[in-house]
């Protein structure tokens, strides 16, 4: 019979799967995001009926403009949560709050995926690859994890646990 290893806060697996478990739900979701369904074209129909919602006469070009700025937007922030889901998981128990490897490691699973989502998405028929998107997905996640380094040597200047 398998003994299973518990630590001081529950089993390894229950830590991976608390830990780990909302990456790879972020992952799945992503992969999803990338295909046919999510086209230009998809969302366009989508931005065209909540632009003409607030205004009554919409050009196309406001349109494509809107699609185009909600899409890249969509990008760096999907790639934001990312990385910070990624430090998490990498953070995981610790008392510590940032470590330079945990960040460097966060931003390296983040462009790996970005580079890998691209590719993906160079496959859908309606899709294309853009090394330029994989530069604003990594953007994304390196701001998210700035911004948890800021906020982490803030408060522990200020002495807040």
């Amino acid at each position: 019979m398998a003994q299973e290893v518990t630590t001081v806060r529950g089993t390894v697996a229950a830590r991976i799967a608390r830990y780990w478990g909302p990456v790879l739900m972020m992952i799945a979701a992503m992969y999803v995001f990338s295909t046919d369904f999510f086209s230009f074209e998809s969302t366009r129909a989508i931005v065209a009926a909540v632009l003409g919602w607030f205004m009554t006469d919409v050009s196309s070009t406001a349109i494509a403009e809107g699609n185009y700025v909600l899409r890249k937007s969509a990008h760096f922030a999907e790639y934001a949560v990312l990385a910070a889901l990624v430090f998490r998981a990498f953070r995981a128990d610790s008392m510590l709050r940032w470590r330079l490897i945990w960040g460097l490691y966060s931003l390296g699973v983040v462009v790996c995926w970005a580079v890998m989502d691209e590719y993906h998405q160079s496959q859908m028929r309606r899709r294309g690859g853009s090394v330029y998107d994989s530069l604003l997905d990594s953007a994304g996640g390196l701001f998210a994890l700035v911004v948890i380094a800021l906020w982490s040597r803030r408060r522990s200047r200020s002495g807040a646990p």
